[in-house]
């Protein structure tokens, strides 16, 4: 049996996935009507909406089955998230990969699979709408573009989940996001004793902007300044918007001093914006580091609260936006945050 492999951009998936809040949630008709009528259109006795968990695969809505969950290694879905399109099984006792499969083999006999993976942004696939039938068949061409409608339908009612954590303006995590994300994240780097940081950013003058410029050109700044941070970050680092003109990152999986080249690398994007923009005005910014000793847990809204110390500290002595606030934090920090 082949067991699926992990995509490479898991650590980032399984913290999206989590941070819909959807995982072990009672059935919603929205996702139910999509597999009553995936059921009558294909004629299988299973339909399913299934999300990858690290472990397992979870059913959000699923037709003809009494289980809500199978183990990730013999799930046909793990193998769909791998792609870009579907995965199609026409008989699985005669494929090598699932021949000896527990799904295939048990009492369950599953023969026939096609899954349409689900995909958010950035390209994270985050489990599969699928189709299962007891004995093998073929799937056509026709067939196989009303999965993909019914997979883009499933889509859309994850997208609206997601929105609840997204910043209308400037598209990146609001504060409920980046915490439910960021959660995640700082479990996965305490199991691999890997490093991780908060890092604050603060627009200077940024009131001055909208009082000489007005409320709409406000927006274009903040706009222009999330655009240079997701430049400046690598994909594996989390990006918000907190509200105003506050925003922060948490670094994670980085070496010793990769803090001091991402603020580099905005300073030099926003000198680059500066010079390509020419609107009357220069964005600039102050940031505050809070670095996470692995060996402890604080919550995302301490790190949050010390980084963002940490920044007033930098603003308030003049000093330039590369200057680290680069002690580990502890809880005992707080007391002094």
């Amino acid at each position: 049996m082949q067991k699926p492999a992990h995509p490479s951009n898991e650590a980032a998936r399984i913290a999206l996935l989590r941070s819909l809040d959807i995982l072990d949630t009672p059935p919603e008709e929205r996702f139910d009507r999509l597999t009553r009528l995936a059921k009558r259109l294909f004629d299988v006795p299973i339909s399913s909406v299934s999300l990858v968990d690290s472990d397992r695969q979870w059913f959000k809505s699923c037709i003809g089955l009494s289980v809500t969950e199978t183990p990730r290694d013999i799930s046909f879905c793990g193998h769909t998230i791998l792609d870009d399109d579907l995965f199609v099984i026409e008989d699985a006792q005669a494929d090598p990969r699932f021949s000896d499969n527990p799904l295939v083999t048990g009492s369950l006999g599953v023969r026939f699979y096609a899954g349409c993976p689900l995909t958010l942004h950035q390209d994270i696939k985050v489990g599969a709408f699928c189709i299962v039938d007891t004995k093998p068949r073929t799937f056509d061409a026709e067939e196989r573009g009303l999965l993909r409608d019914l997979g883009r339908i499933a889509e859309r009612e994850l997208e609206v989940l997601q929105l609840a954590a997204t910043d209308d303006l400037t598209g990146l995590s609001n504060r409920r996001g980046f915490e439910a994300l960021g959660h995640h994240l700082l479990q996965l780097c305490k199991r691999a004793r890997s490093r991780a940081s908060m890092l604050f950013f603060d627009l200077n003058g940024f009131k001055q902007i909208n009082d000489d410029h007005g409320h709409t050109e406000g927006d274009l700044a903040l706009v222009g300044f999330a655009d240079v941070l997701r430049e400046s970050m690598r994909e594996t680092d989390v990006l918000a918007r907190l509200g105003g003109d506050e925003f922060v990152a948490l670094v994670v999986g980085a070496e010793q001093g990769a803090e001091a080249q991402i603020i580099e690398r905005v300073r030099t994007g926003v000198e680059r914006y500066n010079r390509a923009q020419q609107r009357g005005y220069e964005l600039n910014f102050s940031v505050g580091v809070a670095p996470v000793d692995e060996t402890k847990q604080p919550s995302i809204a301490e790190l949050i609260a010390i980084a963002d110390h940490a920044m007033y500290a930098n603003k308030r002595a003049g000093r330039e936006t590369l200057t680290l606030e680069a002690e580990p934090v502890h809880h005992e920090a707080l007391e002094s945050a």
